[in-house]
């Protein structure tokens, strides 16, 4: 499976963007992770295919999205007021097979990633 992330740019903080990701097939779990310069790799927010369970990193609670539109194999995250924190490189990833909530967040299930997608958010 193949993904590709689009929607990265520019934005002052209290502004909005929306990332996609489309897959080039089946899966059971998308998700979305971001990497700020010298830090380490980061869940963001995750959803399960089959019945768009979905989970959160804390921060982005209230302010961020996620959403599938299952007919074209997309997903969505919804960005709003975002704040300059919120700058990093935006990844989507993706596992074939479902998964328990609780481990929506962990970077190891997760098989096959996309390129990425730099989201600045300046002050």
């Amino acid at each position: 499976v193949q993904l590709q992330a689009s929607g990265g740019g520019l934005v002052t903080a209290g502004g909005s963007l929306r990332l996609s990701c489309v897959a080039s097939g089946r899966i059971g779990v998308m998700a979305w992770f971001r990497q700020a310069p010298g830090k380490e790799r980061e869940f963001v927010a995750a959803i399960r295919w089959n019945d768009g369970a979905t989970s959160w990193e804390d921060s982005v609670k209230g302010r961020f999205s996620i959403s599938r539109d299952k007919a074209k194999y997309t997903v969505y995250l919804q960005m709003n007021s975002l704040k300059p924190e919120d700058t990093a490189v935006y990844y989507c990833a993706a596992r074939p097979r479902a998964l328990i909530i609780s481990a929506l967040g962990d970077i190891a299930q997760y098989d096959y990633w996309g390129q990425g997608t730099l989201v600045t958010v300046s002050s």
